[in-house]
């Protein structure tokens, strides 16, 4: 099977997961770079489900190609949940000051209590009609300070207990095998079959 997807991100880091997690199972992933098209979807929903859906619709229409779209982040406990929806836009600037903003909430919450997880929602929106959802979660802590160069967000600080790393101490393909959006598309593999 060769299938065509757009994926429906302008980070180039999601766009990487996904080639390095589809393209051996014979989808073809393109970027809407690779279209010639710029389209930011506003995500007004309260769900990660509900902005994931948003956003994959939005490009399938305005392609007329499969898309596919991610709607993650991090849920930590000791905060309520935060950042959930919102991990992307938690504070202004960069993701260095997104962890470090995270760090600085955290910095009372004793450690048996910084247990957290990554979700990610991911929806495949076919032209016909059809919609396939995903869901995929990680489990780990927040650590106290940022190790590792691999991956983003807030990959320096998840802490993966049973490998004794964070996800951005873990090499690429690691990650893939453990990390929410590698269960969401795993998970969205077995809908596909």
């Amino acid at each position: 099977m060769d299938m065509k997807i757009v994926a429906a991100t302008n980070n180039k880091n999601k766009l990487r997961e996904f080639v390095e997690i589809l393209a051996p199972l014979g989808y073809h992933v393109i970027s809407l770079k690779d279209l010639n098209m710029n389209i930011e979807v506003e995500e007004t929903g309260s769900t990660f489900e509900e902005n994931s859906l948003l956003k994959a619709k939005a490009i399938m229409e305005a392609t007329n190609i499969a898309a596919l779209a991610d709607d993650s982040g991090l849920m930590v406990d000791g905060l309520n949940g935060e950042p959930g929806i919102y991990s992307a836009r938690y504070c202004e600037g960069s993701d260095a000051d997104r962890v470090e903003f995270l760090l600085e909430k955290m910095k009372k919450i004793p450690d048996g209590k910084r247990t957290a997880r990554f979700v990610s929602v991911i929806t495949l929106c076919f032209t016909d009609g059809d919609i396939i959802t995903a869901r995929g979660t990680c489990e780990g802590t927040i650590a106290r300070e940022p190790k590792g160069k691999n991956g983003f967000g807030y990959d320096p600080v998840f802490y993966i207990e049973k490998y004794g790393k964070t996800f951005a101490q873990l090499s690429p393909d690691e990650k893939n095998l453990i990390s929410h959006r590698g269960n969401a598309l795993s998970e969205l593999q077995k809908q596909l079959i």
